[in-house]
């Protein structure tokens, strides 16, 4: 039987400490009080978390990684499961802004949190880790009705993300990328393919939002030519019932390690 994870709490302290002396982060109005009261028993439950529910998953996820079937992608037994509770549990709106009704903590705790995550399973880990860049990017940019529709959603942990760079002929290189963006009416229509797209298909959340790099017709050649998009798995129609998207995941790339990480 494989060893669980234990964290190395007494290690992620002091760095806690240091990273907000150094920072200057511990002389921000409050800032002291939230390290001093609240990040110890955060620390503590997410140690637990980590090796009680997701450590036992990591060898799950080796011997039975996620597969894709006619209707999706589907996870390792236990994922969906531990997925749920981590989401009850109020993990993935740690860091999440408040007026999206996340828990506002400082991003210090969440990112010795998020390590925890990672050292216990980093497949499992991979799938919350873009919620919070996620969240900046719409609250940034995004429209209101944006904003309205799918920020408290992703703050919760109900949706999940998936970013979308990736194509066949566009590796690290952004600027040859195809994929375009067609207006029609108040909205847009994409055309392309995307490769190498973490947990860009599962069966944790009823919806995944996508954050996909695509070209609009009258866009330059290269990376300033380049447009963000939101493109939902799954659409709410008039009466708010999701309805399939025209994205389909075609296959899962066979990986060495981080098997329970669908890579689409």
């Amino acid at each position: 039987m494989a060893n669980r994870y234990r964290a190395p709490l007494a290690l992620v302290r002091l760095a806690l400490n240091q990273a907000a002396e150094t920072s200057g982060a511990n002389t921000l109005p409050g800032y002291g009080e939230v390290l001093s009261d609240l990040a110890e028993p955060v620390l503590e439950n997410a140690s637990r978390f980590a090796g009680d529910v997701l450590s036992p998953l990591n060898p799950v996820g080796d011997r039975a990684p996620s597969h894709c079937e006619s209707n999706g992608v589907v996870t390792p037994p236990g994922f969906v499961a531990a997925y749920r509770r981590f989401r009850e549990d109020g993990w993935v709106s740690l860091a999440a802004p408040e007026e999206y009704g996340g828990q506002g903590l400082p991003t210090l705790i969440s990112a010795a949190v998020t390590e925890m995550w990672g050292g216990a399973n980093l497949s499992f880990a991979m799938c919350p880790e873009l919620t919070v860049g996620a969240l900046e990017a719409l609250k940034v940019h995004g429209a209101t009705q944006l904003v309205d529709t799918y920020a408290s959603r992703l703050a919760s942990g109900e949706w999940a993300t998936a970013m979308c760079l990736t194509e066949p002929q566009a590796g690290s290189d952004l600027s040859t990328l195809r994929t375009r963006a067609e207006p029609e009416g108040d909205a847009w229509r994409l055309f392309g393919r995307k490769i190498y797209i973490s947990w860009g298909d599962h069966d944790l959340t009823d919806n995944i939002v996508h954050f996909v790099l695509a070209r609009t017709p009258d866009a330059p050649a290269g990376l300033k030519g380049i447009s963000l998009f939101l493109v939902p798995k799954r659409i709410a129609n008039a009466n708010g019932v999701l309805t399939k998207n025209d994205i389909d995941a075609v296959s899962v790339e066979h990986k060495m390690g981080i098997r329970a990480s669908p890579t689409v």
